[in-house]
């Protein structure tokens, strides 16, 4: 089975960028300098910063299932210059392959079904064992040592 790598999209992001200090702070959000090469992979692009550029970290509701006991949200970088990849269909983002992973697996409802941790370098393999299970939704990907989400993976439409 293959799948789609699914980023977040730009638009509920893109006005933080002109928000004041005090405005982005209320949102309990940040502006970040990106300090070191792979230090800050954006949740839009799919891409690490650059050292030097410009991003937000903000929460962001990634598993919306007010129903399950996994709901969850959690910190996410966005790039000032973030652009949308589109669906990433069948291919592991560098971003994700270079990467340790907590993949986690969940169905229609928000359960989880399934989790490991995964070197980036493997995980091809693994969403297309998961995704060939028609219980199985969507996986939720996450860097292991911060737990931080990163991207989902779903059948592609």
């Amino acid at each position: 089975m293959t799948y789609q790598i699914d980023a977040l999209p730009l638009a509920p992001f893109a006005p933080l960028f002109a928000l004041s200090e005090e405005a982005l702070l209320a949102l309990g959000g940040r502006r970040m300098i990106a300090d070191s090469p792979h230090s800050a992979p954006c949740r839009v692009s799919l891409v690490d910063a650059a050292p030097g550029e410009r991003l937000i970290l903000i929460s962001h509701r990634h598993l919306d299932a007010p129903a399950s006991p996994y709901h969850a949200e959690g910190a996410v970088f966005v790039r000032e210059a973030a652009v949308e990849p589109g669906p990433v269909i069948g291919t592991v983002p560098d971003l994700l392959g270079r990467r340790l992973l907590s993949v986690r697996a969940y169905d229609t409802d928000g359960m989880m079904t399934d989790a490991d941790v995964v070197e980036g370098r493997v995980l091809d393999a693994r969403l297309r064992l998961w995704l060939d299970n028609p219980v199985v939704a969507q996986v939720q990907l996450h860097t292991a040592r911060r737990g931080c989400y990163l991207a989902r993976a779903v059948r592609p439409d």
